[in-house]
């Protein structure tokens, strides 16, 4: 589930206020996100990167990952475009 710049999962598909999600990622720390099936060789699944951590999950279907991957994709670049500028640091 994204939410308020937060990608959140849990363990079974029906979620409520009362589910805790088994993890959280701040959009904020994303880098990327692209299809993974090489590296598990399992089909439908993705990765999304942290630059400190690499997460794999598996969608039910090719659409599904895809919707995964632009959602992500496209939440990653909101994030880095909401940026202000004194934040953005000069290397």
């Amino acid at each position: 589930m994204l939410k308020d710049g937060y990608l959140f999962w849990f363990l079974g598909d029906f979620v409520s206020r009362e589910v805790v999600p088994r993890g959280v990622i701040k959009i904020g720390r994303c880098v990327s996100v692209k299809g993974a099936e090489e590296v598990l060789n399992k089909p439908y699944s993705f990765e999304i990167s942290t630059g400190d951590a690499i997460m794999y999950f598996v969608a039910e279907s090719e659409r599904e990952k895809e919707e995964w991957i632009n959602s992500v994709g496209k939440a990653i670049v909101r994030q880095s475009a909401s940026v202000l500028p004194e934040e953005q640091t000069d290397y």
